[in-house]
């Protein structure tokens, strides 16, 4: 799990909830029509936006935020390095046995074509469009919750406005102001809460967690293709040590 972004939420989320309360009775930000107006109607025009499938598929991208963990880059590396070592003094089948022990799917078709000898130039290109679709669908999912960032504070807009109508027809009746100035001013909190506690946050976060993915999957690449050619062992770690910051580069004797 995610640390950050679960101390995140909770940090943004209590701190206003323990600013409500202090401020007296939480239930006045409790509004039913409210709610309607910005969380379906913020879903409803997603669904126009967006196919059904993708805004469906978000909710599997968005664990990503939580539960996604990468490999440590260093870890790969020395892997990587134990495999060149390996294919270098028993020969590129001998890395067969170890495709069975690998969890990670990418790794695992890469060294898998590497070894039933494709050329690497063959290989570049699968695992490219492999790279560029995941990074497509990373996209989609940090857009979509982007686009439901900018549709939370407009949809409390409208519930200001329907809110502001409802005061100005029942003027008359004091009794109906309190309710509908309710609408008006909930809605837009709604809204506000939504966008920037929530679904922007998220959104970003998800653009970090994919370019962080892709920049891994290409020192993966970078790897396969240095194995495939049969290159020395410590070429193949200084290629990959070059995908990481100078402090956290680690050469081995």
């Amino acid at each position: 799990m995610d640390l950050a972004t679960l101390i995140g939420l909770l940090m943004s989320f209590g701190l206003v909830g323990a600013a409500i309360v202090m401020g007296g009775n939480p239930l006045i930000f409790v509004d039913v029509p409210s709610i309607l107006i910005v969380f379906g109607g913020t879903i409803g025009i997603t669904l126009i936006n967006y196919p059904l499938a993708n805004v469906i598929g978000v909710i599997g991208v968005v664990k990503n935020t939580f539960f996604h963990t990468l490999d440590e880059p260093s870890k790969i590396i020395e892997q990587f390095i134990e495999y060149a070592n390996k294919a270098r003094r028993e020969g590129i089948l001998a890395l067969e046995p170890v495709l069975k022990e690998l969890s990670d799917d990418f790794l695992r078709k890469g060294l898998q074509m590497a070894v039933d000898g494709m050329e690497p130039q063959a290989i570049q290109e699968i695992m490219e469009i492999d790279i560029a679709y995941l990074q497509e669908r990373h996209d989609l999912g940090a857009e979509i919750m982007s686009t439901m960032g900018g549709f939370a504070p407009a949809m409390g807009m409208i519930g200001t406005v329907i809110g502001l109508v409802q005061m100005l027809q029942s003027m008359d009746d004091p009794s109906s102001i309190g309710p509908s100035m309710a609408v008006a001013l909930i809605t837009t909190f709604y809204g506000a809460i939504l966008a920037n506690l929530l679904f922007n946050p998220m959104a970003g976060k998800l653009k970090t967690r994919s370019k962080e993915e892709v920049h891994l999957r290409e020192m993966m690449l970078e790897g396969i293709l240095s194995i495939s050619r049969g290159e020395n062992p410590r070429i193949v770690e200084e290629k990959l040590n070059s995908f990481l910051p100078p402090k956290l580069r680690k050469v081995s004797e």
